[in-house]
């Protein structure tokens, strides 16, 4: 690593390198043999750490949404039609296994750079106090609202990058082909390319980097319940009503976590508006 003379750089770096260690140890030692990872260079140990992680999470989350809405709660929330085959599902996590080690790059590479002291994270709260973890906190989600509005709306405008990257994610285009499951269904480069900007803004704005992992790894979760195609009507939250247009029209409802950016460029389509309507 290159050794810079400013103090509160190295701080910073020797913090960010012993939260890494320590997420190693706690999720690479609590499941394998200490002699399977600890040879592995840091970088590796990082990027196993997150593939395990992404891993876990996608099928528990997948499994227990899957179970409560197709099984616990069968015919309640969505009408038997509507409820997507094992074969579907089966296709759908054989496409995100595919790509999550792809996927497991990018937070490796944001912790890397964010410990060469490249980004403007900091390690701890009180670098900064509570109303500027705040305020940066908001800045970084308007930044992450608006990349992915425009990344996922350029994923469709440039036909190439549709063709090649993007159509991989839209063959699920019905209620009954699209399940928790189809959250991480992408090819690598256009589930990346998607998730970039949590870790463009890393650059942009000062934000505690502990937060910035757990948003991206939230992801896992948020893109399984807006597959789900039960409308949850909590404005102006961009939930699986407005996501199941998007999988229809293939026009509209570009969001990510809020209906803001469709509302501000033009894209906005309400589920509750279209209800009886052939989308």
């Amino acid at each position: 690593m290159e050794i810079t003379n400013d103090p509160t750089i190295n701080d910073y770096r020797t913090l960010f390198i012993e939260d890494t260690d320590f997420y190693n140890r706690i999720v690479l030692g609590s499941l394998l043999p200490h002699i399977l990872w600890a040879p592995l260079p840091r970088f590796l140990q990082t990027w196993l750490r997150n593939y395990i992680g992404g891993v876990l999470l996608y099928f528990i989350s997948g499994f227990l949404w899957s179970f409560y809405i197709y099984y616990w709660k069968r015919n309640v929330f969505l009408p038997k039609d509507a409820i997507p085959s094992r074969r579907a599902m089966v296709l759908q996590i054989s496409v995100a296994m595919k790509a999550m080690p792809w996927y497991s790059l990018l937070p490796t590479i944001s912790e890397y750079l964010t410990e060469l002291g490249w980004t403007k994270s900091f390690p701890r709260l009180h670098n900064v106090g509570w109303l500027s973890y705040v305020v940066y906190l908001a800045i970084y989600m308007v930044i992450v609202e608006f990349g992915i509005y425009w990344m996922h709306r350029e994923l469709h405008d440039i036909k190439p990058l549709y063709k090649h990257l993007h159509a991989t994610h839209h063959i699920y285009n019905k209620q009954n082909t699209l399940s928790p499951f189809a959250g991480l269904a992408f090819h690598p480069l256009d589930g990346i390319l998607q998730a970039l900007p949590h870790s463009i803004a890393l650059f942009i704005v000062p934000v505690h980097f502990i937060a910035h992992l757990v948003l991206l790894f939230i992801e896992a979760i948020w893109t399984a319940n807006i597959h789900d195609c039960i409308h949850g009507k909590l404005w102006p939250v961009m939930g699986a009503g407005y996501h199941t247009i998007h999988h229809t029209t293939y026009r509209h409802n570009y969001g990510h976590y809020t209906i803001w950016m469709d509302w501000m460029f033009g894209t906005l389509r309400d589920p509750e508006k279209d209800e009886g309507k052939d989308m």
